[in-house]
């Protein structure tokens, strides 16, 4: 069934605009009785507007002025009804409202709006401008301008940057219908004698301006339906029929464009803001999509200026630059082309590196700032599997949509160095890497658990694995050893500590790092194992742990090793052994996530198998627990559970003993004490070991010495860095360029002049049905022959990481087409390093760490000759998802607190939503709590705000400016798409600024002024990436330019290059309507001088005996002399001192010259 749709535009034009649209839940007061039918032929749809009916002022007008005053919408028949607040850029459908809903009729519903009323003085102008518009014949579509300048006069942003302009006629009617305008006397300007027309009437004038403005635009604006009757109302229950929206029973159909729209019978029209889906009633499909800003032309300019620049190759950098001058080399982190596309939040940190390119390009430096891609990766290959569709295609439609969407936004890259790491010419040298790292000892293969699931055939990596089991399919998946290829990060662990101090990244990264690579000083030492019974461990067998408080040995009451220590299955007694290796299998379906931070209880098995404390000489038990990493230190600990809170709740929950060693810890309830000391019960004359009353350092050093002495511990240095683990069993990922003889399991290199080894193309991804890659399924591939002895050999069949093709991509942007080389040495010499790189926080650990870690070997190789890849990192702030808003309600359908049982959460619009205190209530029940929440933007919360809708309603550099004019760029924001609208008024009002041209007249020096302010302020924001308050500098001068009488072009060009980092596309238009024929791309930054900012006159208030008589203008070196001269001028001065004997004279310089006369 078709549905009938009647758009009802409330318009704000006041600059207190503060409330939205909401539906109506007050209590009613009294009944109210309909009005006479009023019916819309067009929609047969019966519309009414009524008083709101708790309204207290009794005053017509005040009612009317006052900001709380609405007016109730009662629609009778079948309808759906939208209600759109073009002041908030908000979009509400009743029909989706559930118990908000009161019907009036039928399937009628209730709605509310604000009144927003002009000042009688700016009304009068207002309406005497439309006035003569529509009686001089002017169509309504061209009438922009003069409108737009009359709002800019008052202080306003001209609300129609999102509206066409046939909207107006539904304005003029709104203003024109109120009751502060109706007795007006509007004044006619001379120049136009055909305003003094009947015209001026209350109602004929009225008509006759929406007759005008209806047949100028050709279409439709009102579908009238005559004088209402009176509606009733508490202080007045008869009014005359009046033209006041509060009195007037009217349907509007507002002829939007049909470019996009909701259907409304048979037409097509287009909502203001946003177009909602209204189901399959309405259009039979239920599209969404947004209506179009029609404050300037942003699309033609946008696609006009991003056709020029891929033309023109405008951002592309040399291959062979002039390397006298200077560099700044700027970089986005590598994206991974995703099938999702960008998000709002993606642009952010892409936004930011474009302002700094754009921005240097014009002080004159070499720019490099290209884009690629880290198309590797496991999406792609899940896809794969489950539609038979190969990698490489779907990274390349991942590859070009990402591309497209970035080109939409206008960003500098250079296009001609974009590379992807799936480019067997990228990741030939990836391989050729990989060799030089092999060769030095820094790859090798090790045992290491992996996560194999029986039921998919296949390892899965940590991000598959749930709670033990695959995220597809749900199967139990098992931690079991294989040999897999590591990289020996931690040879260079001293050096990444080291090397931090000297780069520009903030403490929180640095300091992210450090303890990452987790640098400890602490003490190895060897316990003697006293096997159980059945055990397989020799008696006298050794058992090492690491521990950073040796100081503590005397309190070890008990040892723990991983499930997955290599000794566990001798030290197992034969009681124990069914329970241990139980416990082991279950231990290895866990993440060690699982087993660490999220592990709530602790568990654990008694070995069966004791050891002995050489401080103490007490024989303490062997116990296996998963809160034991078998990758950190030996595997193995001393546990002290008086002073390790681990260990403490071990031995709670097993009943195992806890002996106090450190001073300030006696009390249980001080327990566990982690902190420094002095050292109790830490004596024992049999082993000859003695630290009472040492401090922790102290006792430390002590029993490093004693632990040397009996030959049984030292001194050690341990990382909680582990080597990389540096494979994947996966088909899309680089080969290892590793060959197999025959008959041997020694890895041999692939010779360097057979690089780069590709992958095999093959229409099968699924897994081996081992642990082993897809690969191994491919035998014409994986059987070849060792080039050095001409023998049968094997393929290596894992593939590299993610993390491999983004180590080192930043060299590869230098010199992209080398075929010799992964880089040329005199331009890595001239571009490196990168000068500014910004990326998220998440990759601020490992991407970073393994970027180094590679470098640092090229370094070492000679390939580079910087020891750092990145001088300054800047890691940009999460933009969350927009605030949503709930109220909770239990079965009956009362509210609730959030708490209470059986509370449900319901959510509900901004729109219905109000400040109270430091939290939210209902708009019309303020005693009912709202929750406000934020969430970070994911497809499952259907929270995601996809920029393309974005570049569609607003454009590209409204997007752009946006994104930076939300707040500093390292924070974490919250998007609000009806914010974006802000930004977009700011660049239409520029536009406005050039539509009349530029004059040659010389700036004044208030111009001059305003001009080099805010040169000086954009500049240093800019450079130091603070776009937010640069983007209000620029405000700034945009608000004070407008009310310039002259536009001098010396004063309006200048302001273009400021504006071109931010928002290119406008920024060069204007430039060439300006009449330069060329991009601005490359013009010199405009300078500030300092003489200019420096203010030459001040104003200075004057008083006589305390009271106000004017205000002077003096020189700001002058002295009171001249102000005493200028202010006797005053003839207010004159009156008050003549005659008179001046007692006293005070002057404060800058500010205020007081006369004391008698």
């Amino acid at each position: 069934m078709k549905s009938t749709l009647v758009t009802l535009v409330a318009c704000a034009v006041a600059a207190t605009v503060a409330g939205a649209c909401y539906l109506w839940r007050g209590k009613k007061k009294e009944e109210v009785k309909p009005p006479a039918s009023s019916l819309d032929a067009t929609t047969g749809a019966l519309v009414k507007f009524h008083p709101r009916l708790d309204h207290s002022a009794e005053d017509e007008d005040s009612w009317l002025r006052s900001g709380s005053a609405v007016a109730a919408v009662e629609v009778h028949g079948p309808l759906t009804v939208f209600f759109v607040d073009t002041c908030t850029s908000f979009v509400y459908s009743c029909r989706s409202s559930g118990a908000a809903i009161r019907p009036s009729d039928g399937d009628g519903v209730v709605l509310v709006m604000p009144d927003w009323i002009f000042t009688r003085e700016s009304l009068d102008d207002f309406y005497h401008r439309l006035s003569v518009a529509a009686a001089s014949g002017l169509p309504l579509c061209d009438y922009h301008g003069a409108v737009a300048d009359f709002f800019a006069e008052h202080g306003v942003d001209f609300p129609t940057t999102d509206l066409p302009p046939y909207w107006l006629a539904e304005q003029f009617f709104y203003f024109l219908s109120q009751p502060v305008i109706r007795d007006l006397k509007v004044k006619s300007p001379e120049s136009n004698p055909v305003a003094e027309t009947s015209m001026w009437s209350s109602t004929a004038r009225t008509e006759a301006l929406l007759r005008t403005f209806s047949s100028s635009c050709r279409r439709p604006s009102l579908a009238w339906v005559g004088r209402s009757a009176a509606v009733h109302r508490k202080s007045q229950p008869s009014i005359a029929p009046r033209y006041r929206v509060p009195e007037r029973a009217f349907a509007a159909r507002l002829p939007f464009s049909t470019r996009v729209g909701c259907s409304v019978g048979q037409t097509q029209v287009a909502t203001p803001q946003h177009q909602q889906t209204l189901g399959s009633e309405a259009d039979g499909n239920g599209a969404e999509g947004k209506a179009k800003s029609t404050a300037y032309p942003f699309t033609e300019v946008e696609e006009k200026w991003q056709a020029y620049w891929a033309e023109n190759k405008t951002f592309r950098t040399p291959e062979d630059v002039d390397m006298t001058k200077p560099k700044f080399y700027v970089l986005d982190m590598f994206p991974y082309p995703s099938g999702s596309g960008l998000h709002v939040g993606h642009p952010e940190g892409y936004t930011a590196t474009d302002i700094i390119a754009r921005y240097k390009r014009m002080k004159g430096f070499n720019v490099l700032h290209p884009m690629g891609w880290d198309a590797f990766g496991l999406p792609a290959e899940q896809y794969a599997l489950q539609t038979n569709t190969h990698p490489r295609v779907t990274t390349e439609k991942n590859v070009n949509r990402f591309r497209e969407q970035l080109q939409s936004l206008g960003f500098s890259y250079d296009w001609d160095r974009e590379i992807a790491t799936t480019d067997p010419n990228y990741y030939r040298w990836t391989q050729w890497i990989f060799l030089q790292l092999f060769e030095r000892g820094l790859a090798y293969q090790a045992e290491v658990p992996v996560n194999w699931c029986p039921a998919l055939g296949t390892v899965l990596a940590n991000e598959e694995v749930i709670d033990g089991k695959s995220e597809r399919g749900d199967h139990p998946v098992f931690r079991l050893p294989m040999k897999q290829w590591m990289l020996k990060i931690t040879a260079y662990a001293d050096r990444l500590l080291e090397d931090l101090d000297d780069l520009d990244w903030s403490d929180s990264i640095k300091q992210m790092q450090r303890n990452w690579i987790g640098r400890s000083e602490g003490a190895e030492i060897f316990f003697e194992v006293l096997p159980g019974e059945g055990s397989k461990m020799e008696s006298g067998a050794k058992l090492e742990v690491y521990t950073t408080r040796p100081d503590t040995l005397f309190g070890a009451t008990y040892m723990v090793v991983a499930p997955e220590h290599p000794s566990l299955s001798d030290l197992v007694s034969a009681e124990k052994r069914e329970e241990v290796e139980q416990y082991a299998e279950k231990a290895a379906r866990k993440s060690d996530l699982e087993r660490t931070e999220l592990q709530k209880e602790k568990s654990g098995v008694f070995t069966g198998s004791w050891a002995l404390n050489p401080a103490t000489g007490d024989r303490i038990p062997i116990w296996v627990a998963d809160y034991v990493l078998g990758g950190y230190g030996s595997g193995a600990i001393m546990a002290v559970p008086a002073h390790d809170s681990r260990d403490f709740e071990f031995a709670n929950t097993f009943d195992l003993p806890i002996t106090p060693v450190i001073s300030g810890s006696e009390q249980e309830a001080d327990l566990p004490f982690t902190g420094a000391g002095v050292n109790v019960n830490s004596s024992n004359e049999a082993s000859g070991l003695n630290i009472d009353g040492m401090g922790t350092e102290e006792a430390q050093q002590k029993v490093l010495q004693w632990l040397e002495s009996k030959n049984i511990g030292s001194k050690k240095v341990n990382y909680k860095l582990r080597d990389w683990l540096f494979a994947r069993q996966r088909y899309w990922g680089e080969p290892f360029p590793i060959l197999y003889p025959e008959g041997s399991e020694e890895p041999v290199a692939v010779p360097e002049d057979q690089l780069p080894l590709t992958l095999p193309d093959t229409d099968t991804f699924k897994p081996s049905g081992t642990p082993e890659s897809p690969l191994a399924n491919i035998t014409d591939w994986v059987e070849t022959t060792d080039p050095k002895t001409g023998r049968p050999a094997r393929r290596e069949t894992s593939t590299m990481p993610q993390w491999a093709g983004s180590c080192w991509y930043y060299l590869r942007f230098i010199d992209p087409d080398n075929i010799t080389a992964p880089i040329d040495p005199e331009k890595e010499k001239y571009w490196m390093p990168v000068d500014l790189y910004i990326g998220g926080a998440e990759h601020a650990v490992l991407h970073l760490l393994y970027a180094r870690f590679w470098h640092k070997v090229l370094y070492d190789l000679g390939v580079v000759t910087t020891k750092e890849p990145f001088g300054k990192l800047v890691s940009q702030g999460m933009i969350l998802g927009e605030v949503e808003y709930s109220v909770f309600k239990n079965s009956q359908g009362e509210y609730v607190k959030e708490k209470d049982e059986g509370a449900e959460a319901i959510s509900v619009e901004a729109s219905d939503v109000e400040k109270k205190g430091d939290g939210y209530v209902l708009k019309s029940n303020p005693e009912v709590s709202v929750a406000a929440r934020v969430f970070k933007m994911s497809k499952s919360r259907g929270n995601v705000i996809n920029p393309d809708d974005i570049v569609m309603q607003y454009g590209a550099d409204s997007l752009r400016l946006y994104e930076m004019f939300m707040g500093p760029l390292i924070d974490t924001k919250i998007w609000s798409t009806r914010s974006v609208e802000g930004v977009h008024r700011f660049l239409a009002r520029v536009n406005r600024l050039f539509e009349q041209g530029c004059t040659d007249d010389p700036p004044s020096d208030d111009q001059l002024r305003l001009l080099h302010t805010t040169i000086k302020k954009v500049s240093e924001d800019t450079e130091e990436l603070r776009f937010n308050t640069a983007i209000s500098s620029m405000m700034e001068f945009s608000n004070g330019a407008t009310k310039w009488k002259n536009r001098p072009r010396a004063a309006l060009e200048p302001f273009v290059k400021l504006l071109s980092p931010y928002a290119p596309h406008l920024a060069e238009e204007l430039w060439s309507n300006l009449g330069h024929p060329d991009s601005l791309a490359y013009e010199d930054w405009p300078i500030w001088e300092e003489k200019i900012l420096e203010v030459q006159v001040v104003k200075i208030a004057v008083q006589t005996n305390g009271k106000m008589r004017g205000m002077i203008e003096i020189g700001k070196d002058e002295g009171q002399d001249a102000a005493m001269e200028a202010a006797k001028q005053l003839e207010t001065v004159q009156r008050q001192i003549d005659g008179k004997d001046i007692k006293k004279v005070i002057f404060v310089p800058g500010k205020i010259l007081n006369i004391i006369a008698k």
